[in-house]
């Protein structure tokens, strides 16, 4: 009863920080129509978020790692720091410029095949006959999808789609390339210490390129920035942990096909956005696709 409890717990945890992840794209279009640039709102984002990171780091630093770790594993995070969550973070905030976040949810949700392949070219791992018709599958949905909204948004849509596709990769290239330090710092310490470098990453990045007034921006970007990093950053960071501490990672991918779905409502609600029938079928095509990798994984 208790191991039962604990798995339904683990399962409503874990739709909560998707929903609350998925919440994110919703608020950086509104934050947009503040004329705010990418880059600025990114640092907003970083600057809320990065004294709780910083105080976690603090707390967990006084406990041991459950694995060695060696001087070279540092200069591993610091490089996972920059690439899956500054680049990733970035080029996400950047593409959000040119499309729906409807859109944006559905080109990031590829990344699990974007895994598949980077684990046959790095680590020789085969492509089954299941992970080639999944990855078939979702190409053939993101087609449908973005050609259904070229049609509509013109070609900007095609900028836009390249920013979060080149988003996927870098979080794929995180998630298949921190895969083995997670182990030796545990999940929270390392989710931290990856944060406060991709921070001080963006912090650079603003130092050195951009001219804006950082305050003199209206006040609702200030609430969104604010709201982007607690509810949409902090909080979903470790209820996803936790739900897969829970449940698993092979459980918690078949739950994950619900971020699309949620996005794809909360733009609905709070931006007007409307996906065609088109671009919903192919939507849904997508999730059947990355679902067809996860259940395989659980089996």
């Amino acid at each position: 009863m208790q191991s039962k409890n604990k798995f339904i717990s683990g399962i409503l945890i874990g739709i909560l920080g998707i929903v609350l992840f998925s919440s994110k794209a919703v608020m950086v279009k509104l934050a947009y129509q503040y004329q705010v640039d990418a880059l600025s709102l990114l640092l907003l984002r970083m600057l809320f978020s990065f004294p709780f990171y910083v105080a976690i780091a603090l707390i967990y630093s006084r406990k041991q790692n459950p694995q060695v770790v060696v001087k070279s594993d540092y200069y591993w995070l610091l490089v996972f720091g920059v690439v899956g969550y500054y680049l990733a973070s970035y080029f996400d905030f950047v593409g959000l410029v040119y499309i729906k976040a409807s859109l944006e949810r559905i080109i990031l949700f590829l990344y699990p095949t974007i895994i598949i392949v980077f684990n046959r070219l790095f680590f020789k791992k085969p492509i089954n006959p299941t992970q080639a018709l999944a990855i078939f599958l979702t190409y053939i949905g993101i087609v449908i999808t973005f050609w259904g909204e070229v049609v509509i948004s013109g070609n900007d849509t095609y900028i836009g789609g390249l920013f979060i596709l080149l988003c996927a990769i870098a979080y794929a290239s995180y998630i298949v390339g921190s895969g083995w330090l997670i182990p030796k710092f545990g999940v929270v310490k390392f989710t931290s210490y990856v944060m406060i470098v991709s921070c001080f990453a963006v912090f650079v990045h603003f130092g050195l390129f951009s001219k804006v007034d950082i305050f003199n921006l209206h006040w609702e970007v200030y609430l969104l920035g604010f709201l982007i990093a607690i509810f949409a950053t902090v909080i979903p960071s470790f209820l996803v942990s936790e739900s897969i501490n829970r449940i698993n990672s092979s459980n918690f991918a078949v739950i994950a096909g619900f971020g699309p779905i949620s996005t794809i409502i909360l733009a609905g609600i709070f931006l007007n956005e409307v996906l065609t029938l088109l671009q919903l079928f192919g939507a849904l095509v997508v999730i059947f696709g990355i679902l067809l990798v996860s259940l395989k994984k659980k089996n």
